[in-house]
């Protein structure tokens, strides 16, 4: 995967977790940011590998934002390992 389609999946995450009532206090409360920090640091790299980490977090997130765009269910995860700083973790 490209980092621009990783970047794509990273901003459709963020709008998608903007959105849903339930899950975005859940990520502010998490990551310390408030709805301004959401806008400012949308584009950052970062920022958009922190929200694919959180989103990955849950099967069912994933699942749910997938679904809601047509997503096979490996592209959250593999656009977090295709994003700048990501390390693929072997356990074994």
């Amino acid at each position: 995967m490209s980092p621009e389609q990783a970047q794509t999946i990273a901003l459709q995450a963020l709008g998608w977790l903007a959105g849903n009532d339930e899950l975005c206090p859940i990520f502010l409360g998490a990551s310390g940011c408030s709805v301004d920090d959401l806008r400012a640091q949308a584009t950052d790299p970062a920022f958009q590998s922190s929200v694919l980490e959180f989103l990955t977090m849950d099967d069912a997130w994933v699942t749910a934002f997938c679904d809601a765009h047509d997503l096979k269910y490996d592209m959250p995860l593999r656009a977090r390992y295709a994003m700048p700083g990501a390390e693929n973790v072997h356990w074994t």
